[in-house]
């Protein structure tokens, strides 16, 4: 090899007889001949100046393996920037792909749903609906409150967003009724998992005692620390005077509730009462005007009768307690007070949890002594665990691939060279995601984990090379020089061309683009960085670690290891043993393929034939394999969404909460259960469990899920819908189940009709589990049906109605009781034994002008139904269905049994459906998968064309690709799994791996051709066999580093499982096809370029024979 090299740097010598032709060929040729003489001169003048040896050429890794000492300084600096950045790196589950989210809402206590939907919401929504940016508005009106949700673009600026909600809800606010607050906002996904949830229990307390605490103190601490987006207190309310009227007393008085209301108001006052001062002394002006306790308004004077004083307590029972009854939770079986932490978008959710943890001890010191607060959830815990898990995976790939090199070269000196050049590359890495500012999850390890294989094969292409020809009787350095600069172009289209593959995702917009993008640049910067370590550092460590050894030396130094006694001569013997097994079975897999490929390559037609064969069943397997979004992680955490019977008491579904969080409590894989209700119903609460460390439980969220959910559905009156906690959660819609599937209709009966029918043939298809809608149109409601005349005789109003209903059952806030910490109120509503039935609307007394008018003289009641909640969507009304997927079942297969549902089912064009939330955004991507990869096979043709300066070898190398993807597509068929974000990342992985081994044979084809004159088929027979080697090196390394990944179960494996899938079937399928396909499809296309070349020589000559017979 080194003389045909030699040869082809001398001047080629020339013939008589063709020095006659030239001679005969005029001025023309011997002007080319004299510049070619220029040049040959130039270069031979070149020469000298040359570093070394003249016959060695200089290249890139010349000046770094003549100067050991400062390049090993170079890469222990990058190595110790890597350690210090790596330490530096903060913690996460994913990159951060949070959308901008800020929910809005507003209460107006004893208000009904659609009250609430038309004099609250839909007046923040036409004022919310014109802030730029917002993709997404969603409203919730249920009973007393409402709740707006806005997502925003990936770019918009969370707080720059929340700015424009703060000035819509002002210029709002003279529409709205008058409410005892405004409406406030929060930068918070109310659709989000939370990420810590604290307990506060005690034996002695009240749980009114309980709360105050909690929501005076401890909830505004937690919130004043950055990354907390909301602190959610559940499970009671604050203290209050409760005024409970008792109706016949009030009515004997001849007064009503409006009488007592304005009686609370005026004697409890707390206004400014200025200051009086003597020229040398002033005095601040207090009065008594603020009553307290309950005891000190029994005697509030409500009014007088001739001569009699009505008092308070003669008409009502005045007591302290909770301001809403209507509120409770529970936690591990006891009750409590929950206090429910969500970050906000964007936050990192270690660093936040880590913040409250500290904070515990101060928080612990604000409560009562007879109060215990305990952890009921943590998120980070199961982060840590999948960070320690990827970790793992990340050593153990480093493991292997070291091993494979050994196995393949047999030398500790050679693979001590690739086993220094990955952890370099890799810790190098981390330094540029520091500052980039990146984060520790567990897409950028399974980056990382992933590029252990490329980062190794870039070292195993140049220390294999410079290994053969050490072989071949070179001395160290000189195998270093001619090794590296053989194969330096053949490392750089490696790299470069995968930095190609990923270059679309720099580009992709949306989510996934988001997602993704991080793990590209990581990527790409370990393979730049490998590229430069191994042009650098492994030449140089191989000129100075290898030694050449002449056969008889090297036998005589094995047959002193084997004889030697001990445990060392044992160790040697059995490395021996393995070696020579490994050693035969590498080289009968050698001269297996030297036999069987000139059979290949004498039938190229059937080789082709298979080639698009493979392409057609990549189409039909794409088609046909179930596609999903994200794969289902096992975060630790299940999320419930509690239904209660439409006319269930709330003393009803508290006892019903009890029992099934009992039954939670009792599976052996929950370590702690928490939940909470309120208003009556289960809309405004939800059930949280938090599970046991997956090597306790043994079983993963679904597995509880599916355990759990027949005993759950023991228990009438009350569901739960179970779901796994997700990281990626899309849109601000809280729903019971995961998926949402929404309809919209300017026709509210036939919205809820058709919502309701839609409903029942999904919960009867197999492929949905725990189906579920919000509509909730059948609560009981008593109606009260007034005669207007009637009214009208009496002086009387539809306000002075309202107003009285309102005061008698609406809970309402009469005055405020100003405490140094907080805020208390006065609440007025009918005793407790007055509000059982509709029979206390014969009690309901109206101011009427010549005395009291009671309100049945002038209304009926009849009874009716009435709606629990109203949803909009956009500022229209929604219903939305909402489901869990069957086992086994994927997302593709649910959108393609929805819309054959909806063809079944006729529904008409009026109604306008669509996915929401995470089933929307699969819809969105799934149609961009295939222009993914189309672009980054463009970007590849480019890159490698523009390397090669041909149009014709980018082909060559790009046929490697469509049997990767036939494996990868058919590892994923056969283990189950669905076409995921994740799977697509790995089939452009593939993109990026398998075509190394086309460039590794095309490189060395050309080499041959072009510097030994050897025809194409022999040229590339010979690179083949040559390239045999380390083709079989680079893939076994890439494949063993994406085995941990592949064959992991522990904390999120099913994050990482598809991605090791895919690259491990894509290189087992291709490694056996594109040995054999890649030479064929070179032969042809070579055989191709030159019929082209023939054909337009021949078009030229025939266009100069006809221009010259013209002339």
């Amino acid at each position: 090899m080194n003389s045909d090299r030699e040869n082809a740097d001398a001047p080629v010598p020339v013939c008589k007889g063709q020095q006659d032709g030239m001679k005969t060929s005029g001025s023309e040729t011997e002007a080319k001949t004299s510049v070619a003489s220029r040049l040959r001169a130039l270069r031979e003048a070149g020469r000298k100046h040359r570093l070394g040896p003249e016959a060695l050429p200089a290249s890139i890794s010349a000046p770094f393996i003549r100067r050991p000492v400062a390049t090993t300084l170079l890469t222990l600096a990058l190595a110790l920037a890597g350690i210090v950045a790596f330490g530096l790196l903060p913690v996460a589950p994913l990159p951060q792909v949070d959308f901008p989210v800020v929910i809005v809402r507003a209460k107006l206590p004893g208000a009904g749903p659609e009250t609430m939907a038309a004099t609250v919401a839909t007046p923040l929504e036409r004022s919310l609906g014109r802030i730029a940016g917002v993709t997404e508005m969603t409203s919730t009106s249920s009973l007393s409150s409402t709740e707006v949700v806005l997502q925003f673009d990936l770019d918009r600026n969370i707080d720059g967003a929340a700015r424009d909600v703060q000035s819509s809800i002002n210029a709002a606010r003279s529409n709205l009724p008058t409410m005892p607050s405004n409406p406030s906002y929060r930068k918070v996904n109310p659709a989000g998992a939370p990420i810590m949830i604290l307990a506060i229990t005690s034996e002695v307390l009240t749980r009114t005692q309980l709360y105050d605490a909690a929501s005076t103190v401890l909830a505004q601490k937690i919130s004043q620390l950055s990354g907390v987006g909301e602190v959610i207190v559940g499970g009671g309310a604050l203290p209050a005077v409760r005024v409970d009227v008792i109706p016949d007393a009030l009515n004997r008085a001849g007064l009503t509730m409006s009488d007592v209301r304005t009686a609370l108001a005026a004697a409890n006052a707390f206004m400014p009462k200025g200051q009086v001062d003597n020229g040398g002394q002033y005095w601040l002006i207090g009065a008594s005007d603020q009553l307290r306790k309950a005891e000190d308004y029994k005697s509030l004077i409500v009014a007088r009768r001739a001569d009699k004083i009505i008092r308070l307590s003669d008409v009502a029972e005045i007591k302290d307690g909770p301001e809403d009854v209507r509120a409770m939770a529970v936690s591990d079986g006891k009750p409590a007070v929950l206090l429910i932490v969500f970050r906000s978008p964007g936050a990192n959710i270690i660093e936040t949890v880590d913040q409250v943890k500290e904070m515990l001890p101060q928080l612990r010191s604000w409560l009562p002594e007879s109060a215990d607060l305990g952890l009921r959830l943590d998120r980070s815990l199961t982060i840590r665990a999948s960070l320690r898990e990827v970790e793992k995976s990340l050593a153990l790939s480093m493991a292997l691939v070291v091993l494979v090199t050994f196995l393949f070269l047999r030398n500790g000196r050679a693979t001590a060279i690739p086993a220094v050049a990955a952890p370099v590359s890799l810790l190098a890495t981390f330094g540029v995601m520091y500052l980039c500012g990146y984060s520790l999850d567990n897409l950028s390890l399974m980056a990382l984990t992933v590029s252990t294989g490329f980062v190794v094969d870039d070292a195993i292409v140049v220390l294999e090379n410079i290994v053969r020809r050490l072989e071949m009787g070179e001395t160290p350095m000189r195998a270093a020089l001619r090794g590296a600069r053989e194969v330096g172009f053949t490392v750089v289209s490696i790299s470069i061309s995968l930095v190609a593959v990923f270059t679309p995702i720099l580009f992709m917009g949306g989510l996934v683009g988001r997602l993704f993008r991080e793990f590209s640049v990581v990527l790409t910067t370990a393979v730049l960085v490998s590229m430069v370590v191994s042009l650098t550092t492994t030449p140089m460590m191989s000129a100075v670690l290898l030694r050449p050894m002449a056969h008889e030396d090297a036998a005589a130094a094995q047959a002193a290891r084997l004889n030697a006694g001990g445990l060392a001569g044992l160790w040697w013997r059995l490395l021996a043993r393995v070696g020579d097994f490994w050693g035969r079975l590498l080289s009968g897999m050698q001269r297996g393929y030297a036999a069987t490929l000139p059979v290949v390559l004498r039938h190229p037609r059937l080789t082709i034939c298979s080639l698009l064969v493979v392409i057609a069943a990549n189409v039909w397997m794409y088609i046909v394999v179930p596609k999903g979004f994200f794969p289902q992680q096992d975060t630790g955490v299940i999320m419930g969404g509690i239904r209660t019977d439409q006319s269930a008491s709330f003393q009803a579904s508290q006892a019903k909460l009890r029992k099934l969080v009992d039954v939670i409590k009792t599976d052996p894989a929950v370590q702690h259960v928490s939940g909470n209700i309120n208003s009556g119903r289960g809309g405004g609460g939800g059930v949280f469990i938090a599970l046991k460390p997956l090597e306790e439980r043994k079983i993963d969220a679904m597995g509880v899920i599916g355990r759990l959910r027949g005993r759950l559905a023991a228990e009438p009156g009350m569901q739960i819908f179970l779901q796994p906690a997700q990281d990626i959660m899309m849109g601000g819609r809280g729903a019971r189940s995961q998926y949402q599937y929404t309809l919209q209709a300017d026709n509210l009966d036939d919205l809820r009709t058709w919502g309701r029918k839609l409903q029942r043939a999904v919960a009867a298809n197999h492929l949905f589990k725990d189906v579920d809608s919000d509509i909730e149109e059948r609560g009981l409601e008593t109606m009260v049906k007034v005669d207007r005349d009637a009214l009208a005789r009496y002086g009387l109003t539809m306000k002075d109605v309202d107003a009285a209903l309102g005061n008698a059952f609406g809970q309402s806030q009469a005055s405020t009781i100003y405490q140094d910490k907080n805020q208390y109120h006065v609440v007025l509503e009918y005793g407790p034994d007055w509000l059982a039935g509709a029979e206390a609307l014969e009690k309901v007394r109206l101011p009427g002008k010549n005395g009291l008018v009671p309100l049945l003289s002038v209304a009926q009641v009849v009874p009716a139904f009435a709606p629990l909640s109203v949803a909009h969507q956009g500022q229209f009304a929604a219903v939305t269905i909402s489901f869990n997927l069957a086992t086994g079942a994927s997302l593709s297969q649910a959108q393609e049994a929805l819309a054959a549902i909806k063809a079944e089912l006729g529904m008409p064009s009026t109604v306008v459906s669509g996915f929401q939330g995470t089933a929307k955004m699969f819809s969105d991507t799934a149609g961009n998968q295939v222009v993914l990869v189309l672009a980054a096979l463009a970007a590849l043709y480019i890159v490698l064309g523009m390397l090669y300066e041909s149009l014709i070898h980018p082909l060559t190398i790009l046929s490697t690709l469509p049997s990767a993807g036939g494996g990868a597509l058919l590892a994923l068929m056969a283990f189950g799994m669905e076409f995921s974000v994740i799977a697509l990342i790995g089939v452009l992985l593939l993109c990026g791996i398998v075509k190394k081994n086309a460039i590794m044979m095309i490189d060395f084809a050309l080499e041959a051709a072009r510097t030994r004159n050897l025809p194409p088929d022999k040229a590339i027979y010979e690179a083949c066999l040559l390239r045999f080697r380390p083709i079989m090196m680079t893939t076994a390394a890439a494949i063993l580093g994406a085995v941990p990944l592949a064959l992991g179960h522990g904390d999120g494996a099913e994050i990482r499982q598809p991605l090791g899938v895919t690259i491990v079937g894509g290189l087992l399928v291709s490694q056996l096809l594109t040995l054999y396909t890649t030479p064929v499809v070179y032969l042809c296309l070579d055989r191709l370029s030159r019929r082209y070349k023939i054909w337009r020589k021949g078009r030229r000559r025939a266009a100069g024979a006809a221009m010259r017979t013209a002339h």
